[in-house]
């Protein structure tokens, strides 16, 4: 029995020894800047529940940090607040390494809209760690496997500069994991997409914010979310071409969103609402007419949507010339 307690409480002696408070969050990361777009982002996975909820931090038209090890979440705002004063991002955290006791058992990583990147290592990070810093991004790692992940994510970013800066970020999470991931395995991740401009409203700043807090295979799981994601974002490029006057164009993105989603009635829906308020009345019936059979409920969904102005026909109107 004294063998088990020694085991138990051995690992909490030690952290006691060196006044760690902060959440654990042995991770890889990236922070990453789109050239062409300007785009920034923060990529995290971790063997650690809810990860995105720490490690990652990002603000339109600033910057994005990535907090991890054993976490010092202040990293975060701190990095954000200090570029946005106009601090580059390398001086920024070396501000803030410099200030901080334990920044031995630390690893961050930050990158600020004019390219200036900087990442930090502690040396008491647990091995496998290390980061590299490239052009416009950062790779970081700690608890690998083995000394292959961070190279592989470097490699990884590298090699898929055609394609939208979040997928990249996938990309290099599926070389991390590919080389050896995490030494525990797999739980969380997360992505934000911030631009490179200043937003007036906050609940514009972030173009992607996607989490996924708790699965077996969570690199899968937010890929799926991230094509979901841009699927929307083609409804939501319809629905403004529509109020722009654009049929065609719109037509085009709800198209595009099909083709992501495909079976997603609500997109189906409200292309068919679309179609009904630009005079396409045969496109929409078919459309209606398919949504329909596969769920009842979007019959009363449709005949509730005149008292709400969002369709041009009376509820008796599409009775007649949509349902019946």
């Amino acid at each position: 029995m004294k063998k088990y307690l020694l085991l138990f409480f051995l690992p909490l002696l030690m952290f006691s020894q060196v006044k760690i408070k902060q959440q654990l969050a042995h991770t890889y990361s990236i922070v990453a800047m789109d050239e062409k777009t300007g785009e920034m982002a923060i990529g995290v996975q971790s063997h650690w529940f809810s990860v995105g909820t720490i490690v990652s931090w990002g603000k339109s038209g600033v910057g994005v940090v990535a907090t991890q090890s054993f976490v010092n979440p202040a990293y975060g705002p701190k990095g954000i607040e200090l570029m946005e004063s106009g601090v580059s991002a390398e001086k920024a955290l070396t501000q803030l390494v410099s200030d901080d006791e334990s920044r031995d058992y630390r690893q961050v990583a930050m990158l600020d809209v004019n390219g200036s990147v900087n990442a930090f290592t502690g040396k008491k990070c647990i091995i496998s760690a290390g980061h590299c810093i490239g052009k416009n991004f950062s790779v970081q790692a700690n608890m690998m496997l083995n000394d292959k992940v961070v190279p592989a994510m470097k490699k990884a970013f590298e090699e898929n500069s055609n394609l939208q800066l979040a997928e990249r970020v996938i990309k290099v999470f599926e070389a991390a994991e590919e080389s050896g991931g995490d030494i525990r395995g797999k739980q969380s991740a997360a992505i934000i997409v911030v631009g490179p401009e200043r937003t007036k409203n906050e609940w514009e700043d972030k173009k992607i914010d996607l989490r996924v807090d708790d699965s077996e295979n969570p690199i899968k799981e937010i890929k799926r979310l991230l094509k979901v994601n841009r699927a929307y974002e083609h409804m939501n490029k319809g629905d403004l071409a529509i109020e722009n006057g654009d049929m065609e164009q719109a037509l085009f993105e709800y198209a595009s969103a099909e083709v992501l989603f495909p079976d997603n009635l609500e997109m189906k829906f409200w292309k068919a609402v679309a179609l009904l308020n630009n005079s396409r009345v045969k496109q929409a019936k078919e459309l209606f007419k398919h949504v329909i059979d596969k769920d009842g409920n979007w019959e009363k969904l449709l005949l509730r949507l005149p008292a709400s102005n969002l369709v041009s026909l009376s509820p008796n109107q599409i009775k007649n010339q949509i349902l019946y």
